[in-house]
């Protein structure tokens, strides 16, 4: 468990004794140089030889040829050499040593320069930076000495990767040690909304969970940052400590403002089922500028799969006297869970954390550490481990009794039970693929298509700009899975073969198949998925849009966000004086007109500015009645801005839902209806919609009725910033916390082989027009979980007659059910087009 006060020792009865440690204090060798690492657990990617293995790597250590030496490839660009450390279960890092090779005066090789990329769970690799957002450390100047580097911000890890940086001046070995302690809180990830900024006398206060190194998409998922990097906020949040960084670095900060429930929920999850006894959370309390510790905390525990329907409520004594920053002890009352998720109330416009600390009693292994030394760490510093022989023993009679009880019932129903066995591993081998195939390559990720050798767990999370980018060496494949199925097999071959001219499917080329260009929205959403050929007609020409003057914008009403850009609606004044000749609005002279507003922050970085120009260029060339279209732009300074269409009704998912169909029940509500004629009218002009966009070979990827906007007559245009909303955060699921994938939505090929066609958006409209015609009451499968719903899209791959298809709504008519079964067919090609929707549609409205 990790405070930032000095160390503190609780003594619990019959229960090992609790260290509190800061960065100051974790600082012990963990084993390379000591003997505990064993060599199983050193490996590299390469070697020069035998004598200069992995294992040899040890700091101060002159075994073998004196270090660990890649072999180095022939091209710089090529290298990616590096000596991993297993330390069997996740550690608090905080300073690592590396040394050169010498041996004895014949060698003269080392390391000048650095990276370092860990890992929890072995699969997600996460490339370290320190706290101004630098990759690169400073390594050795000779063969001899050992230099000692702090890792600020520390890392919490399992897996270790030392990688050299190579220039071919010189050749490089290494010997590294790793310093730090085991991480007890067990605390794997923490799940948050994006942190704040705050404008105080006009400086900006930024309030961001910078080192934080899972997802940053619309909030933070699947990592760890400043609320467990062992660092205490001071007093004044407006003050930092010694990293020259902005002002309120140390805390993560909300205002109530974003939070109309008055909370803010942040969900933990550990590595195993513990009994909890405490939470402490480091809170700001300048009430004097509107900064207050919380009013309340409500947690909910989560032990097996099932939240457990009563949770726990703390209040504590509100401090209107002690500006100073504190710890709030909350009481967990010894529940047993394996994840926690705590509702903070706000007791004021802001509340500010900078550490969140739990207290387990599972923890049978905790160490105890020698005090802090002033010098450097050496091996005379050593872990010493609580005995305790007796309750292994005791363990270990239980896992043999219990081991033999379910030796006796795999026997009596050894038939029964290997056949469900056997469905279960398929079922998980398909969602490993999943995830592999749907993991998201950083910013920093570079595509070889000569090197098929890339294996998943050399990808890495990037928390400054997250993409979603599926075009990656899992998508250049259908899964091994696939390939061993008979079916399949000779598909996977020429799938891999065809060249983009000869592999399309209704005119569209999916993203195994071709370069497809793929932008980020600037609300963390996709555009639409663009052809790489019509994305370099674009490149050479012009915006085709006016510039639009920002005084003559009327903000009303923040619509989404993402990291790096926000969506607003807006009232426009004489925006019919900007436009193109051949779009007029409908609407008097001098009156104003709804518009939603793209904005780009102005601390975008160049990527984000450059996808956000890209995504401009397309927009302001898509021209069809049932497209938003692209007004004007605001680029002659920051923010850059886009300025689209908006209709009054809002989007169709919301004004559906205020909707009921005609008939008896509406008549005695009292409610609005739309009868079944202006359903199909509506669902007509969203297939002509994407009729349009699929004859550019443009691929929507997020059709739905969030994304189609409504106005006058049941007017319909398609959008695109549905995934930025709150209001929608639940229609989206993430794959091991980074891609934010529509699932509900999606076809099967599209979550399990990464294939995006014009076909798999034809699958999106049936479920589109599923939503349209039961008025949007329910999400789509809302009987199922999102697991249930990926397990559900297993069965269609394996097309054994147990897929579940979403219901015939009560207004549907058979012929439109039929259509919409069409849509859902297992082979894609057989899908209709959108040009045939369209003719059915239109048939039944004129019939």
């Amino acid at each position: 468990m990790f405070m930032c006060k000095c160390l503190k020792a609780f003594h619990i009865q019959l229960m090992p004794i609790y260290e509190f440690l800061s960065t100051a204090v974790c600082r012990s060798p963990l084993g390379m140089s000591g003997g505990q690492i064993l060599d199983e657990d050193i490996s590299a990617s390469s070697q020069w030889s035998d004598s200069t293995a992995a294992k040899y790597g040890r700091l101060d250590f002159e075994e073998g040829d004196g270090a660990w030496c890649p072999e180095i490839p022939g091209e710089p660009e090529n290298m990616k050499e590096f000596l991993q450390i297993d330390l069997r279960s996740l550690h608090f890092i905080t300073l690592v040593g590396t040394q050169g090779r010498h041996a004895g005066g014949i060698g003269n090789e080392f390391a000048q320069t650095y990276k370092i990329k860990y890992s929890r769970d072995g699969s997600r690799w996460i490339s370290w930076r320190n706290r101004q957002g630098k990759q690169v450390i400073e390594g050795n100047r000779n063969a001899y000495d050992i230099v000692l580097k702090d890792l600020e911000p520390p890392i919490i890890a399992r897996f270790v990767r030392f990688m050299p940086v190579i220039d071919h001046s010189m050749n490089v070995c290494m010997r590294v040690e790793l310093y730090g302690c085991e991480w007890l809180d067990g605390l794997v990830s923490y799940n948050a909304p994006l942190g704040q900024q705050m404008t105080f006398y006009g400086q900006l206060i930024y309030l961001n969970d910078s080192v934080y190194d899972g997802a940053m998409i619309h909030s933070m998922t699947e990592g760890l940052g400043q609320l467990t990097d062992g660092m205490c906020g001071l007093d004044d949040f407006i003050l930092s400590h010694v990293y020259n960084v902005w002002p309120g670095y140390d805390y993560v900060g909300w205002t109530n403002e974003s939070f109309p429930s008055g909370y803010v929920e942040i969900m933990f999850e550990f590595d195993r089922t513990r009994n909890f006894t405490t939470m402490k959370v480091h809170c700001n309390n300048m009430f004097s500028r509107r900064v207050k510790t919380f009013q309340k905390v409500v947690c909910y525990f989560r032990s097996e799969s099932d939240w457990e329907p009563t949770p726990i409520s703390f209040s504590p004594v509100m401090d209107d006297v002690n500006p100073s920053a504190r710890f709030v002890t909350v009481s967990l009352h010894n529940h047993m869970a394996s994840a926690i998720k705590c509702q903070y109330y706000f007791s004021d416009m802001w509340m500010m954390f900078s550490e969140i600390t739990f207290q387990s009693d599972t923890a049978m292994y905790n160490t105890t550490l020698a005090p802090p030394k002033t010098g450097p760490p050496t091996r005379d510093n050593p872990i010493h481990k609580v005995d305790d022989s007796n309750t292994r023993i005791l363990i270990g009679c239980l896992v043999a009794i219990i081991f033999i009880l379910v030796a006796i019932i795999v026997i009596i129903l050894w038939r029964q039970v290997w056949q469900k066995m056997l469905e279960k591993v398929s079922r998980r081998m398909l969602d490993d693929e999943l995830t592999a195939s749907l993991s998201i390559q950083s910013e920093t990720f570079t595509y070889n298509n000569n090197n098929p050798s890339s294996a998943p767990s050399e990808q890495e999370s990037n928390s400054t700009y997250e993409r979603i980018f599926p075009l990656g060496p899992d998508y250049q494949e259908p899964s091994r899975l696939v390939r061993k199925l008979p079916e399949f097999s000779q598909t996977s071959e020429d799938t891999a073969s065809k060249s983009p001219q000869t592999s399309p499917q209704d005119g569209a080329p999916h993203y195994a198949e071709a370069d497809i260009v793929n932008l980020q929205g600037v609300t963390g959403g996709n555009t639409y998925a663009v052809p790489a050929l019509t994305m370099d007609l674009l490149s050479g020409k012009d915006i085709a849009v006016e510039e639009f003057p920002r005084k003559l914008l009327t903000f009303k009403e923040k619509l989404g966000e993402g990291q790096f850009g926000e969506v607003h609606l807006c009232e426009a004044e004489d925006m019919e004086d900007y436009m193109d000749e051949d779009f007029s609005f409908d609407v008097s002279d001098n009156q104003t007109v709804l518009v939603a507003v793209k904005m780009l922050r102005a601390d975008a970085n160049k990527n984000a500015r450059n996808d956000f120009l890209k995504e401009i260029k397309i927009m302001s060339r898509l021209k069809d009645p049932n497209i938003i279209r692209l007004l004007a732009v605001c680029m002659s300074s920051d923010p850059l801005c886009m300025i689209t269409e908006y209709m009054e009704n809002g989007d169709l998912n919301q004004f559906l839902s205020r909707h009921e169909p005609e008939g008896m029940i509406a008549l005695l509500s009292n409610a609005p209806t739309v009868s079944y004629s202006n359903l199909q009218h509506m669902a007509t002009q969203i297939a002509s919609g994407m009729k349009y966009l699929s004859s550019l070979n443009f691929v929507h990827r997020d059709l739905a009725t969030r994304n189609c906007l409504v106005g006058k007559n049941y007017t319909i245009k398609i959008a695109d910033f549905g995934m930025s909303r709150n209001l929608y955060s639940g229609d989206y699921y993430r794959i091991q916390g980074r891609a934010v994938l529509p699932i509900r939505w999606m076809s099967w090929e599209s979550i399990l082989l990464g294939k995006f066609t014009t076909a798999s958006d034809v699958w999106a409209f049936g479920v589109t027009l599923w939503e349209t015609l039961t008025f949007c009451k329910e999400q789509p499968y809302s009987q199922l979980s999102d697991e249930q719903v990926i397990e559900n899209t297993g069965e269609f791959f394996r097309d054994q007659r147990r897929q579940i298809y979403l219901p015939q709504p009560p207004l549907c008519p058979d012929a439109i059910y039929k259509l919409m079964l069409s849509c859902w067919h297992r082979n894609a090609k057989e899908r209709p087009s959108f040009q045939e929707i369209h003719r059915i549609l239109l048939e039944g409205l004129r019939g």
